[in-house]
C-alpha cells in the first residue's frame, strides 16, 4: 500500500515493511540490506553540513548505522487519532496514557487500554510541550496568540493548575515551546516566537532555567530559534534543537554542558540539516540516551535517531511532517508515540488534520522522571 492511497480511518495501519514513501523504499530501508538510508539516493534534506571544520564544511548524508537494531523489519506505524488542529507535545502519564497538545487550545489523552482519545483539558492556554516531573505533576509550555497564557504551568495532583513562571525580569515570555526537567526538578524550556501578533516584550529568544521555587534566569542565548529540548539523565548535558524557520537559518541539533549554576556552556553542533531544511521540532530519549528527533518534510519527514554524540542510528518515516514523540511505559516501553501530520486526504477539498501515531521498536524508552518505565 502506498501512502498516496491511505485513508483517514482511525484503524488504519501503515505497514513499514511493505510500503513506499516517495524517494524512500521502505522494503530496502527496513529489510536489513545495508543500513545506509536510500543506498545512494538520499534526498537533499537528509544531508548535513559538518560543523567540525568551519573552513571546509563537508556535506554529510544521514546514513543509519543501526536501523535493524532499532526498527524491526515488521514494524507497523499505527494511526490512533486523526482529528487534531496541530498535535504536539506527547507525554506519558503514570498509568501509561499519552497526554498530548492540540494547538488549537486543548489537551487530549489517549488511553492504550481502550484505544480512545478524550479531552483532558479545554482550554489549555495553547499548551505545546508537556512533561511529567518527578512528583508526577504535568508541566506545560503554554504559548502565545489567541488564548495563549505565555507561561510555564504546573498541574498539581489534585488537578489545580498554577503558574510556575510567566516572566523574565518583569517581561512576558515570547511563546514557551518545549521543556524538560533536570534530576533536581528544575525546568529548562525554550522560548522562541514563530508566528502570531501578540506584542513581544522580550527582544531575544532563549533557553530559560526555572528553579523549583519559580526563579527564572537565562540558561543560554547562543541559539537562533530554540525549539525541542532534552536534559540528559545525569543532568550534565542539555540537547537543544535550534530550528530557524528561515531557509538560510540554523537547522541544528546542539548540545551544551551544564554549569554549576544551571546555565549552559560549551555549545557543540552535533548535526546540521543544512539550508532549506525543516529542522528538528520535538525530541525524546531511549533508555540508552539516544535521541529521537522529529524533523524533515515530504520524503524526508520522520524520526531521526542519533547517538548522544550526534551519530546517525536509524530513520523512521512518517506520512507527514512530525512534531514530537515519546515512548510509552510498562507493556509499551518499546512503543514510540508520534505526533505528526495525518495522512493526506484523497479529496483535495478535505482539510488535512493532525494525528497521533505509534510504532513498536526494538528498544525501550527512558523511564519517566519519577522512575516508572
Amino acid at each position: 500500500m502506498s501512502l498516496s492511497n491511505l485513508t483517514t480511518s482511525s484503524a488504519m495501519r501503515v505497514e513499514l515493511a511493505t510500503s513506499t514513501l516517495p524517494g524512500i523504499p521502505l522494503r530496502t530501508l527496513l529489510a536489513g540490506v545495508g543500513f545506509a538510508v536510500l543506498l545512494g539516493s538520499v534526498p537533499s534534506s537528509h544531508c548535513s553540513v559538518a560543523a567540525q571544520d568551519s573552513t571546509k564544511p563537508a556535506v554529510k548524508k544521514f546514513e543509519p548505522t543501526a536501523q535493524g537494531k532499532i526498527v524491526p523489519a515488521e514494524a507497523k506505524l499505527e494511526l490512533l487519532f486523526n482529528e487534531g488542529e496541530f498535535t504536539e507535545g506527547p507525554a506519558v502519564d503514570a498509568d501509561g496514557a499519552i497526554v498530548f497538545s492540540d494547538i488549537g487550545n486543548r489537551l487530549l489523552r489517549f488511553d492504550p487500554a481502550t484505544g480512545k482519545t478524550t479531552v483532558f483539558r479545554d482550554p489549555s492556554g495553547r499548551a505545546n510541550g508537556l512533561i511529567f516531573d518527578q512528583r508526577g505533576r504535568l508541566i506545560a509550555c503554554e504559548g502565545a496568540n489567541t488564548g495563549g497564557n505565555r507561561r510555564i504551568s504546573v498541574t498539581e495532583a489534585d488537578g489545580k493548575v498554577r503558574t510556575l513562571a510567566d516572566r523574565f525580569e518583569g517581561k512576558r515570555f515570547n511563546s514557551p515551546n518545549d521543556l524538560d526537567v533536570d534530576p533536581q526538578g528544575n525546568v529548562y524550556f525554550t522560548d522562541p516566537r514563530y508566528v502570531g501578533d501578540d506584542p513581544r516584550e522580550l527582544d531575544f529568544e532563549a533557553v530559560f532555567f526555572v528553579s523549583t521555587d519559580g526563579k527564572v534566569k537565562i540558561a543560554t542565548r547562543d541559539l537562533e530559534k530554540p525549539n525541542g529540548i532534552l536534559v540528559a539523565a545525569d543532568g550534565k548535558k542539555v540537547f537543544v534543537a535550534d530550528n530557524n524557520g528561515k531557509a538560510d537559518g540554523n537547522h541544528h541539533l546542539v548540545v551544551f554542558d551544564v554549569a554549576e549554576d544551571g546555565t549552559l556552556a560549551k555549545k557543540q553542533v552535533l548535526w546540521d540539516f543544512g539550508p532549506n531544511a525543516r529542522g528538528i521540532d520535538g525530541m525524546t530519549f531511549d533508555a540508552a540516551g539516544n535521541i529521537y528527533a522529529t524533523a524533515g518534510r515530504g520524503e524526508a519527514a520522520g524520526i531521526y535517531v542519533f547517538t548522544p554524540a550526534g551519530l546517525p542510528l536509524a530513520f523512521i518515516p512518517t506520512p507527514g511532517d512530525p512534531t514530537n514523540c515519546v515512548f510509552g511505559i510498562g507493556k509499551e516501553s518499546q512503543v514510540l508515540y508520534i505526533t505528526a501530520d495525518g495522512p493526506k486526504p484523497q479529496d483535495p477539498a478535505v482539510k488535512r488534520r493532525f494525528a497521533l501515531y505509534r510504532i513498536p521498536l526494538a528498544v525501550a524508552g527512558r523511564p519517566r522522571h519519577d522512575g516508572k518505565k
